[in-house]
C-alpha cells in the first residue's frame, strides 16, 4: 500500500522504517531534508514538499505540537489543500483535542477522511514495530488503514467514530506516566535519604508490586540518573500535561495532580533540562532532597 508521511523526528523515522520493512511504499518529507534522505537506503522515496507526500490518498503525520500540524495542514501547500478528495489523513501525533476536532471538521467539509491515531512507546519500539496504536475515526478508514497500524505494533485500539476520542486516550496515557515518573522520582529520593540502595529497592518492586513497563523502564533510568538521550524529551512531557489540563478545564473535570507535574516539570525546565528525558524529575526530586547528583548520565 502506498502513504506518505510527514514528520521525521526520532518516532517518524521509526514508523517510517517499520512500514517499509512490512512492504509499504512509502514518501516521507521532512522540512530537515536530511532526514528524509537518511530513509533512501531503507527504501524510501523522499519527497519535496508536503503536498508530495499526500499524492499516494493517505498521509501520516508525526509532528511535536499543536502549532506544527496546524501549519502543515492549513498552511499554503499544506495538507488540506493537497490531499486528493477521498484520501485520508491519519494523525499520529499528540495533540490537543480541539486541533483533532478541527482537523476532523476541515477535512470532512474538504471530502477528505480524519483518523486520530496516537501512538505509545519509545523510538525503539517504533523502530522495531512494537507500538500500541489508538485510534478514533469512521471504521471504514480504520479498516482501510489497518495494515498500516498492524505495520506499526501488535496493538491496536479502536475507541470511537470520533477522532478526537483518541486524543483523550492518549493524553490520558501520557497523564498517567508522568504520574508514575513523580511518584518514583519522591519516593526514590525518600530511600536514598534514608540509606536504603534505590536500584536494590526497584529491583524489589518492579518484581513484586509494580511489575510494569513503565515502572521497570523509567525506573530504571531515574536510578541510573539515565536521562540523556532523550527517548521522549522534557518539554514534550510538559506539552502533553498542559494539553491534558486545557481539555480537563473544557470538560469541567478538575485534575490537581497534573498540576503538580506541572509545576515539575517546569522546576526542570528552568533547571536548564530542556534536552532531558522527563524522567529526569527524578534527578529535581533528589536535587530537592539535598543529595548528590548521580554520576551516570548517560550510557
Amino acid at each position: 500500500m502506498d502513504a506518505g508521511l510527514i514528520g521525521l523526528g526520532k518516532m517518524g523515522s521509526g514508523i517510517a522504517k517499520t512500514l517499509l520493512r512490512a512492504g509499504h511504499r512509502v514518501t516521507v518529507y521532512n522540512r530537515t531534508r536530511a532526514r528524509a534522505e537518511a530513509l533512501r537506503a531503507d527504501g524510501a522515496i523522499v519527497a519535496a514538499s508536503a503536498a508530495e507526500a499526500c499524492l499516494g490518498g493517505v498521509v501520516f503525520t508525526m509532528l511535536a505540537d499543536d502549532a506544527a500540524l496546524d501549519s502543515f495542514v492549513f498552511g499554503d501547500g499544506g495538507i488540506l489543500a493537497s490531499l486528493p478528495r477521498g484520501g485520508v489523513h491519519v494523525s499520529l501525533s499528540t495533540i490537543s483535542v480541539a486541533l483533532s476536532d478541527k482537523l476532523a471538521a476541515a477535512h470532512a467539509k474538504a471530502g477528505q477522511g480524519y483518523l486520530a491515531a496516537p501512538v505509545f512507546g519509545r523510538p525503539d519500539a517504533a523502530e522495531a514495530g512494537r507500538l500500541a496504536v489508538v485510534v478514533g475515526g469512521a471504521e471504514s478508514l480504520v479498516q482501510q488503514c489497518k495494515p498500516f497500524f498492524e505495520a506499526m505494533g501488535p496493538k491496536l485500539f479502536v475507541v470511537g467514530e470520533r477522532p478526537s476520542m483518541a486524543n483523550v486516550v492518549k493524553l490520558s496515557g501520557n497523564f498517567l506516566i508522568a504520574t508514575v515518573l513523580e511518584s518514583l522520582s519522591e519516593a526514590l529520593a525518600f530511600a536514598r535519604k534514608s540509606g536504603v540502595d534505590a536500584g536494590a529497592l526497584m529491583e524489589f518492586l518492579t518484581a513484586t508490586l509494580f511489575n510494569a513497563p513503565v515502572y521497570k523502564t523509567y525506573g530504571e533510568l531515574i536510578v541510573q540518573g539515565k536521562h540523556e538521550p532523550a527517548g521522549f524529551a522534557l518539554p514534550l512531557g510538559l506539552k502533553d500535561v498542559r494539553l491534558i489540563l486545557q481539555a480537563a478545564e473544557a470538560a469541567s473535570v478538575p485534575m490537581p495532580i497534573a498540576s503538580v507535574v506541572r509545576d515539575r516539570f517546569i522546576t526542570a525546565m528552568a533547571r536548564g533540562n530542556q534536552d532531558k528525558d522527563w524522567s529526569v524529575i527524578g534527578r529535581v526530586a533528589a536535587e530537592d532532597a539535598g543529595l548528590p547528583q548521580i554520576s551516570r548520565a548517560a550510557g
